[in-house]
């Protein structure tokens, strides 16, 4: 390692902080993880890593075996005093009203601010994690010079750097990113965190730290906006006799809007889109501004799953059936069942009374304890036997290529596509009868 790269702390080892921290170990700087839970600090260190993401146990294994560039730790301690950058990577999880709660971050900053009292070093803390405008030069800032008796900007430095990384491509997107947004509460805060990504070729913006925190609820809410748009529009389409597949291309070729984001299906999920439009919502109302789109944005997002279930009632009575969900994470190459469409769609099929089994090629520990109401099977033939029909919910590449004979065995040869991910013409040529969300063909 040179000597002139600053040493990294890890406050959390979720997706961002375990992504980002062996990411930044992969370039070259020691890195050291905090966590509370000692299992995953001891998987860590085993190169194991307790989260699922494409790409990551190789990564992982290369850092920590390899090049001993990252250890995890219990010891709070340990992290900081061998950090010259300590990022905040904590959860920020919504209130039952949708507003955000801070108390990971507010404890987090209490503790950092201890053990800055103790140490003579120039520290920079970086908040990660997703905070609403005004967290970082607000609440963080108060905690951390509380508990410190030191100054900001002055005597340790603050920023706030958010990420952009999404669920199954976050090596990529860490690795390859569109830009880097740096908030800073002052020049010298602002060189050290720009210090670690002088190797990437992308704009490095600098700003504001609540510009910053803003940036990122407005990307998240933007992409979800779209999604959600284009899923009315399927909706519509499907009373017009229109393939919403082909507006979806037509529109996605103007330049000004571009194609992602812009396929229709059961409705986003995950840890990011629900909670950050939310919490953007709850701040537009706190200052007297609501958003109305945001708003539409959630409804649309809370009713879409529901439309597999109207489509396959339209087909079949639901009481007494067994219906097979084919995909249970939130979306492919993730296990992450958080606001996952498919806890929508079994619990309203459980409602209708029907039987749910379930299977995911990667979910399926995370998805037993999200669904623990549904039989939970170990491959698609398992799922199959004995279903009355299917419902994809979430894409994998396992289901986009499965053919006719796969599926013979569900008697009523009944499929909802909630993804567009089939062969529809196939299926009906096999003589399947399929509906596909944005489709009315029947």
């Amino acid at each position: 390692m040179e000597a002139s790269k600053p040493r990294i702390g890890i406050i959390g080892t979720g997706y961002v902080g375990l992504v980002s921290g062996s990411c930044f170990a992969n370039l070259g700087f020691q890195v050291t993880c905090l966590d509370i839970i000692p299992e995953k600090v001891e998987r860590i260190n085993k190169a194991d890593p307790p989260i699922y993401e494409k790409g990551l146990k190789d990564l992982l294994e290369k850092v920590v075996l390899q090049d001993k560039l990252l250890h995890a730790t219990l010891d709070r301690k340990e992290a900081i005093d061998n950090a010259d950058i300590i990022f905040i990577c904590l959860p920020t999880p919504s209130g039952a009203d949708g507003s955000i709660n801070l108390d990971f971050i507010k404890n987090e900053a209490i503790e950092i601010g201890k053990l800055l009292g103790e140490v003579d070093e120039y520290k920079v803390i970086v908040v990660k994690s997703t905070v609403v405008p005004g967290t970082t030069s607000g609440i963080v800032r108060q905690l951390l010079e509380e508990q410190s008796g030191k100054t900001a900007g002055q005597d340790f430095g603050l920023a706030m750097n958010p990420e952009f990384l999404m669920e199954g491509l976050a090596i990529s997107n860490f690795t390859n990113p569109d830009r880097v947004v740096i908030g800073s509460v002052d020049q010298q805060s602002y060189d050290f965190v720009k210090r670690l990504y002088s190797e990437f070729n992308c704009p490095i913006l600098k700003t504001s730290t609540s510009a910053a925190e803003m940036i990122k609820y407005a990307s998240n809410s933007f992409l979800a906006t779209k999604i959600s748009f284009i899923n009315e529009i399927a909706n519509v389409c499907e009373m017009l006799d229109i393939d919403v597949g082909e507006v979806a291309e037509g529109v996605g070729l103007d330049d000004r809007i571009s194609p992602r984001f812009l396929r229709a299906g059961v409705g986003f999920g995950g840890s990011c889109f629900p909670k950050d439009v939310k919490a953007l919502y709850s701040v537009s109302k706190a200052v007297n501004r609501e958003s109305n789109i945001l708003k539409a944005t959630l409804a649309t997002n809370a009713s879409q799953p529901l439309r597999s279930v109207e489509l396959l009632a339209s087909l079949m009575p639901l009481t007494g059936k067994t219906i097979a969900l084919l995909g249970l994470a939130f979306k492919p190459d993730t296990d992450d069942m958080r606001e996952a469409p498919s806890v929508i769609i079994a619990e309203k099929l459980i409602q209708e009374g029907a039987k749910v089994k379930g299977y995911d090629p990667i979910a399926k520990e995370t998805a037993e304890i999200a669904l623990p109401q549904i039989q939970h099977c170990h491959s698609v033939p398992e799922v199959l036997e004995g279903s009355d029909a299917v419902i994809l919910v979430t894409e994998w590449d396992e289901f986009k290529n499965l053919q006719p004979i796969d599926l013979s065995s569900v008697s009523q040869k009944i499929i909802i596509d909630g993804r567009r991910a089939l062969n529809w013409k196939e299926f009906r040529e096999a003589g399947f009868i399929i509906k596909v969300l944005g489709q009315s063909v029947p």
